[in-house]
């Protein structure tokens, strides 16, 4: 099983990007699928995630309204489309599917990793 992230980069405050990733090796859209990110000294957070059974979207208060996270199922891919980006959403950005069962905004709660995009935003 991979997950492969990409779609990082710098770009200025009030700009937008996109970030993907691919799952291989198994299909993940009907457990969850969703997006971390940790700053320097900082948690692991959760930002953006899809449970599939209750087929919800969370986001945290720090990105709601200026995220989208979507899956599309036929590429096993999710994406999480970031608009309005502030300098305090500098991160490396990592993407999670094989959601367990636990709290979703726990990293313990999902099984596999991406191996995480760094994302600049300067001021």
């Amino acid at each position: 099983v991979q997950l492969q992230a990409s779609g990082g980069g710098l770009v200025q405050a009030g700009g937008s990007l996109r970030l993907s990733c691919a799952a291989s090796g198994r299909t993940f859209d009907r457990y969850g699928m969703g997006w971390f990110r940790q700053a320097p000294g900082k948690e692991r957070e959760s930002i953006a995630v899809i449970i599939w059974n209750d087929r919800n979207k969370y986001y945290a208060d720090s990105v709601k309204g200026r995220f989208i996270i979507s899956i599309y199922s036929a590429e096993n891919t999710q994406y999480l489309q970031m608009n309005s980006l502030k300098p305090e959403d500098t991160a490396v950005y990592y993407c999670a599917a094989g959601f367990n069962g636990s709290p979703y905004y726990s990293p313990g709660s999902w099984d596999y990793w991406g191996q995480g995009t760094l994302v600049t935003v300067s001021s």
